[in-house]
């Protein structure tokens, strides 16, 4: 038990000493929220039952149901989307991170197609991007007498996407990059790195090794109308963290799976599904293992017989996958057991 939560629940310190150093869940009543106490403690009494094999009786489960949700939802927060433009129109590079199927690349387009109005481009990473391909480089072009073969400097995504931000300086302008840790980005980045710092007022500037033309020449700037916005898997584990120094010149916001989604768009066997493996991984998943908790994309077939065959031919693979790789190992016999379920459908 941490030292400033004693101090923050200074009045429960006789708990503290007589239950130990560690409790599970903390609520102190206070009488300007009597609905919130009584929720609070229907929440505790549930949990103290369901940890002992006991379900409420019916004419409660829809209150329980209600209550398990509600904690889904707070352990799973939804980040408005115009909070997410004004981090990007405040912080101007940003990486939006969660696992697969939350929806990251599909707002990232929305974005750049409504808030951006199509004033931008899109870009995926992979291993073989390079510092030319992103910045700049020499490229071969056929000589005009015919002898063979010139290298002149062409520009990257980067450059490019500079040049067309400062077309009109007034409008902003969108580079997404998706997948954008499956690069290594310090290689792709280069010297480039010391321009992202979203508080620069545009006087930040490097010397490149070429001379690309104008407007940028050997010099590069990035324009403050310049956002970036990256996407990012967090549960490939065959990538590498991003570094210290890149992380510091990001915003990150983590997009998580979302219960409301899944109620408002799918059948009731593939809301089902998507709470009972939330539940396994709520109950038995480390910190890390919870990033590898499948998103609400794989479960929104709203009829039943196509949601059987998309929970067969995709969830079901994924998890094989995490079953071969070892990410689950720590409750890999709950999530065979919830694929065998699955298997049985």
């Amino acid at each position: 038990m941490p030292d400033h939560v004693k101090r923050n629940f200074a009045s429960y310190q006789s708990v503290f000493n007589r239950y130990g150093k560690v409790l599970y869940g903390i609520f102190s009543p206070t009488v300007d929220h009597p609905d919130a106490t009584l929720k609070a403690v229907y929440a505790f009494l549930d949990l103290m039952f369901s940890e002992r094999g006991f379900g409420p009786l019916s004419s409660s489960e829809k209150e329980s149901e209600q209550i398990r949700r509600d904690y889904f939802e707070s352990m799973l927060p939804i980040i408005p989307r115009n909070e997410i433009e004004t981090i990007l129109e405040n912080r101007r590079y940003v990486v939006l991170e969660g696992p697969p199927g939350t929806g990251k690349t599909r707002l990232a387009l929305e974005l750049l197609d409504q808030r951006y109005h199509g004033n931008g481009k899109s870009i995926q990473f992979h291993p073989n991007t390079t510092y030319e391909n992103f910045v700049g480089g020499l490229s071969p072009t056929e000589s005009s007498n015919g002898l063979g073969f010139s290298f002149k400097p062409k520009r990257g995504y980067l450059i490019e996407a500079v040049v067309e931000a400062l077309k009109d300086p007034q409008k902003p302008y969108l580079l997404h990059v998706d997948e954008i840790n499956r690069a290594d980005l310090a290689k792709v980045l280069g010297e480039t790195i010391f321009l992202f710092e979203s508080q620069d007022d545009g006087r930040r500037k490097v010397s490149l090794a070429n001379d690309y033309g104008k407007p940028t020449d050997n010099t590069l700037q990035l324009p403050t109308n310049l956002h970036i916005l990256g996407t990012m898997n967090s549960s490939d584990r065959s990538i590498a963290i991003l570094d210290i120094a890149i992380r510091r010149r990001f915003a990150f916001i983590k997009l998580w799976p979302q219960i409301e989604v899944v109620q408002r768009l799918a059948c009731p066997l593939m809301l089902e599904a998507f709470q009972d493996l939330l539940s396994i991984f709520v109950e038995y998943a480390s910190d890390d293992a919870f990033n590898l908790m499948p998103g609400h994309a794989y479960f929104l077939e709203a009829d039943k017989e196509r949601a059987i065959r998309v929970l067969k031919t995709t969830l079901y693979p994924l998890l094989e996958e995490y079953m071969a790789q070892g990410y689950v190992a720590g409750f890999s016999e709950h999530i065979l057991a919830y694929m065998q379920w699955l298997k049985s459908l």
